[in-house]
């Protein structure tokens, strides 16, 4: 899409100003770099035209009027913090971003432990929230928490607690459609229905998740169930010497997960999640290309890690913990671990401050200063089976893939009931045209190669939505035209986040990728 035409921008910053107020409305070149993705590969392609910031649902309504008329896409985002996978900016280049961040309202149902929220709600906003009504509940944190708790469960993020497969929590949405029609789904359909965040399902059809990874409504308020606080808190932190451990640390896992002893999503997570934290790349070495094997073993030298390392936790009351505890204990011993430190917490006592306790944090983020300079990271995050084999074999194919475009090595292996999350981090520097050249090359390799094995990715960046999108090619690509079949119904101008997830209205298929 070609940039707006100054004439059709100003006219539309102007609608844009009488119902949202000249101070949230933001067009000028200071404003369009602000909404830019900040690790973007290339800056020039998702530029976006500017952006309206509206505080209400009356105001989202007249919005969206405003662009049906003058036919001007809008991506609406909770707080752009979705970093690594598109941030703030939109897949089409020229669009208005439809900033939601300004909603910021929080509707706590104590007795049931659930949360009605807006989208500016951010996860260091509903901590301090519960903090002040005495920590009844915990919540569930990812590694950015500045982001908004609605839009990273509507972008199917995880976190560290049994309650960490975000999107499964979910319980009740209202969301504008394209037209300004406001729809409540589930039990909120019943008009002052008590029950609206206590059962999903509702009456009929269930729509919660058709505006999950979607473009087919901007969501105004979610409905989200909440942990309840625990007695207490056991868990190990163990470190495992070879890389070939993955494969029957994977195995031994899985069951303890299926079978519920372990309700949390555990991460096994390699060496560089350490260094690249704490520490840059210049402090290791100067060279170019993937790390050598006697910078990596300085690297965990240093930071007494394993080659790979997992944190296991319980909750609940404290007998069954300690129970637990004893099962974990055994199985993990059986693996002959390199290292095992067990912690322990009981309510009443000082608390740790990590995403185990669903306390909000950010400085996993610290990993785009690995190479110093303007730094960033993609995601490239496939589905595999719970199998030992499937994952050691993806980190094998994964790995070399990374050494033969010169890239370290950032990745995780996160636990779902039935699944593996394959998290690979693709460390950028801005800086470094040479790298920078062979980042979209990379990742296509990557997308190739898991779609080879029958794997998809789960959730991706602006630039491969598409590419994701057409690896999911059952029946001749049905599930796209499905998807293109509820767009165009609902929405055929494509006013709402055109491409998104590779969901295009019929209209705009020639913009497509």
């Amino acid at each position: 899409m070609q940039p707006l035409d100054p004439a059709i921008a100003a006219a539309a910053r102007q609608a844009f100003a009488a119902i949202v107020g000249v101070d949230h409305v933001f067009f000028n070149e200071e404003d369009q770099l602000s909404y830019q993705d900040k690790f973007a590969v290339d800056d020039a392609l998702h530029h976006p035209a500017g952006a309206v910031a509206p505080a209400t649902v009356e105001e989202i309504q007249a919005i969206l009027k405003v662009a049906r008329e003058r036919k001007l896409p809008l991506w609406p985002i909770s707080r752009g913090k979705n970093l690594g996978y598109g941030g703030s900016a939109p897949l089409l280049a020229g669009s208005v971003i439809l900033d939601l961040s300004r909603m910021r309202k929080i509707d706590y149902d104590e007795a049931n432990g659930t949360v009605l929220l807006e989208p500016g709600v951010s996860f260091y906003d509903l901590y301090d929230f519960l903090k002040s009504k005495g920590m009844k509940h915990w919540l569930s944190v990812p590694g950015n928490s500045w982001g908004s708790v609605l839009g990273n469960a509507l972008d199917r993020g995880v976190g560290y607690t049994p309650y960490g497969e975000h999107t499964t929590k979910i319980c009740g949405i209202e969301a504008v459609m394209a037209d300004g029609m406001v729809v409540r789904t589930g039990m909120g359909a019943l008009d002052g229905a008590p029950t609206w965040q206590l059962y999903k399902f509702g009456f009929g059809p269930s729509w919660d998740q058709m505006f999950v990874q979607s473009n087919l409504g901007i969501v105004t308020k979610m409905g989200l169930w909440l942990m309840p606080a625990p007695e207490s808190l056991m868990g190990m932190d163990i470190e495992f010497e070879r890389p070939e451990d993955l494969g029957p640390l994977v195995d031994a896992l899985a069951p303890l997960r299926r079978e519920g002893l372990l309700q949390q999503s555990p991460t096994i997570g390699n060496w560089l999640r350490a260094a690249a934290t704490l520490t840059t790349r210049g402090e290791w070495t100067d060279k170019p290309g993937a790390l050598s094997d006697e910078v990596i073993a300085a690297i965990r030298k240093k930071f007494n890690v394993g080659w790979w390392g997992v944190s296991l936790r319980l909750y609940g009351r404290e007998d069954m913990n300690k129970a637990a505890y004893a099962v974990l204990e055994r199985e993990m011993g059986k693996l002959k671990p390199m290292s095992l430190r067990p912690t322990t917490w009981k309510a009443g006592e000082p608390i740790e401050a990590t995403g185990w306790t669903g306390t909000p944090l950010t400085f996993p983020m610290q990993n785009a200063n690995w190479h110093g300079g303007r730094g960033g990271h993609i995601g490239f995050s496939p589905i595999l089976p719970q199998s030992g084999k499937a994952a050691l074999a993806q980190f094998q194919r994964t790995y070399a893939c990374y050494k033969e475009f010169g890239m370290d090595y950032q990745a995780s292996f996160a636990f779902g009931e039935r699944h593996l999350i394959n998290v690979n981090a693709v460390l950028l520097d801005k800086d470094d045209p040479a790298m920078m050249k062979r980042v979209d090359p990379f990742l296509k390799r990557l997308i190739a190669d898991a779609k080879a094995q029958g794997y998809g990715e789960y959730r991706t960046h602006l630039d491969y939505m598409d590419a994701v999108a057409d690896t999911y090619d059952f029946n001749g690509g049905a599930l796209a035209k499905l998807n293109r079949t509820v767009k165009d119904a609902l929405d055929p101008q494509g006013i709402i986040a055109p491409g998104k997830s590779g969901i295009w209205p019929t209209s705009m298929m020639g913009a497509k990728a």
